[in-house]
């Protein structure tokens, strides 16, 4: 296969989506979040935290106490896309992030994740 072909291949391979976490095996914390693109999202959130630019202060400094080997980066889920051209699964993954975020609960000193505001 020529350059072209191959990097046509690639653009038109659908990436998997769904939710990942970052989890801390020192003390047992998590962030959880979804990506289009769970590959480049554990990429991305490795690199952010190799450089100091984390955006998750808490995370960041825990990284930088704990040292790379405490983290793991893992896709929790997938979502599968269906077969249509103009799929958006922007709802479908918050859907799936909330299911995970119930079930390990992120929050204070169990995690990194934001608690959500309660509405009132």
């Amino acid at each position: 296969m020529d350059r072209k072909t191959l990097i046509r291949d690639y653009k038109e391979t659908r990436r998997p989506m769904g939710v990942f976490r970052v989890r801390n095996t020192v003390n047992g914390k998590s962030l959880i979040g979804t990506s289009k693109d769970l590959p480049g999202m554990l990429n991305r959130q490795r690199f952010q935290l190799e450089l100091g630019s984390h955006p998750n202060r808490a995370l960041q400094n825990d990284w930088k106490e704990f040292g790379p080997e405490a983290f793991v980066f893992e896709t929790l889920d997938t979502l599968k896309a269906p077969d249509q051209p103009h799929y958006d699964p922007t709802d479908d993954l918050r859907a799936l992030e909330q299911l995970w975020l119930d079930k390990i609960t992120p929050y204070d000193d169990q995690g990194y994740n934001t608690r959500p505001k309660q509405a009132g």
